[in-house]
């Protein structure tokens, strides 16, 4: 391989045309987390206002009871909506978004006040102060989501500008750039792969991915950067992949993984002479894809560290999945653990 070669990978970032950018969705109801807290909102503010009129506790359960069977039906209708029509809201300008929400809340108030028509609860059925009731709710949860969106986009954008520091580092770099040196007179065919993975590394780093991206992709990345550092640490570095083929369509965060996998070649293979074992598994069990990746530890301790990459990858899966996002990590028996959980 040339060097102009060898640059014009380096400077071909995107090969591909960029799609034309859509309208950003103002809220988001597609969420396990988001329809958990409405319906927990939603039921706080009936029992509240069940507390009105009522003589005692026995007659602020029944009306509890009433309400609540107008009221929680009514929300889900609203979230299903919401997320059902979420690919119509994001084309409409953000006063569109708003107005929509509300409007469909106003429908749902209106749909809760009719089935407590529908079982005899009432002879007259308030509609007008149903629709405004189911419309100042739905105010009230667009407002928490808008406000969840905003918090969710400066974390995401700190989040990669981190990640993107992480991947450029000077001393990777050069190693690998001194390891293809080394390769170009003995194993020029070698040297050329460990270049055109450093490419593709860096490549599918400094790109773009949008906000998320498929477990194969992570995957895939991680190889090639693993690929490099097998070169660079030969036998030190043993590999073992127990990868689930029913796992890899499971949606991450972009550039996930690689930063558990540099932090279990930095902390696990670079302090021990004798070398680590690196383990990356995934499975799927049900509706939900596991995820592993574990090292070895020189002495059962290893290189300390700051947390910063783990506590990056945390925030920000919990960011994509919230509640239906888990990870968990420690050291066990000599062994680092991650372990992540996220649907499918």
């Amino acid at each position: 391989m040339k060097d102009t070669e060898i640059l014009s990978t380096f400077l071909e970032l995107d090969p591909q045309p960029q799609p034309r950018a859509e309208r950003a969705l103002v809220f988001d109801a597609c969420q396990a987390g988001v329809v958990l807290r409405a319906l927990l909102f939603v039921e706080v503010v009936v029992g509240v206002g069940a507390m009105f009129g009522a003589a005692d506790l026995l007659n602020w359960v029944l009306r509890l009871s009433v309400l609540t069977g107008a009221a929680l039906p009514a929300t889900l209708v609203w979230l299903i909506a919401a997320c059902s029509l979420k690919r119509w809201l994001s084309r409409l300008p953000p006063f569109g978004q708003y107005g929509a929400g509300l409007l469909l809340g106003a429908l749902a108030g209106v749909y809760g006040c009719a089935m407590l028509l529908m079982v005899g609860l009432t002879d007259q059925p308030p509609w007008i102060a149903s629709a405004s009731t189911g419309a100042a709710l739905a105010a009230a949860l667009v407002a928490a989501l808008v406000l969840r969106a905003k918090g969710r986009a400066p974390a995401a954008t700190a989040a990669r500008l981190s990640e993107l520091q992480a991947r450029i580092r000077p001393h990777f770099l050069f190693n690998t750039l001194n390891s293809a040196i080394a390769l170009v007179r003995a194993e020029p065919a070698k040297a050329e792969t460990l270049l055109e993975d450093l490419s593709d590394l860096f490549r599918h780093a400094l790109m773009d991915q949008g906000e998320s991206v498929t477990l194969n992709d992570e995957i895939a990345l991680a190889q090639r950067y693993l690929a490099i550092e097998q070169v660079r640490f030969g036998e030190r570095l043993q590999m073992e992949w127990a990868l689930d083929p029913q796992a890899g369509q499971a949606v991450l965060p972009p550039l996930l993984l690689q930063p558990l996998v540099e932090n279990a070649v930095r902390h696990g293979v670079e302090p021990s002479v004798a070398g680590a074992t690196v383990r990356i598994s995934t499975r799927r069990r049900g509706s939900v894809v596991i995820i592993k990746v574990t090292n070895t530890v020189p002495a059962g301790a290893g290189a300390p560290g700051h947390g910063v990459a783990l506590d990056n990858v945390r925030d920000r899966l919990r960011l994509l999945h919230d509640v239906q996002g888990q990870f968990r990590c420690g050291l066990v028996d000599g062994v680092y653990q991650v372990r992540m959980e996220v649907p499918i």
